[in-house]
């Protein structure tokens, strides 16, 4: 049996076989898909905009929800620091 640090390396090194044989696009393509799908759900759940209009919308919600990352890893950055702070003063 494997330690987790084996299984972990012998991963990393199917990966990175696999890459060496296709391209990386290939490999996440049908994920990618999914992943901007499911905006274009999220604007027009019932499919009844104009392709056009559901396409500008589903872009807006895909950058609002990459800002709120974005946004949520400035907090917790900033979470961390704190603690870090508050842990060096006491």
């Amino acid at each position: 049996m494997l330690s987790p640090s084996q299984r972990s390396h012998r991963a990393r090194l199917a990966a990175f076989a696999q890459k060496a044989k296709h391209p990386a696009d290939e490999l996440t393509s049908n994920a990618r898909r999914a992943f901007f799908a499911r905006f274009e759900r999220e604007v027009d759940p019932e499919g009844k905009l104009p392709e056009a209009e559901r396409l500008r919308r589903a872009e807006y919600a895909r950058r609002a929800y990459f800002a709120r990352l974005s946004w949520r890893a400035v907090k917790a950055r900033a979470a961390r620091k704190a603690a870090a702070l508050s842990g060096v003063a006491s």
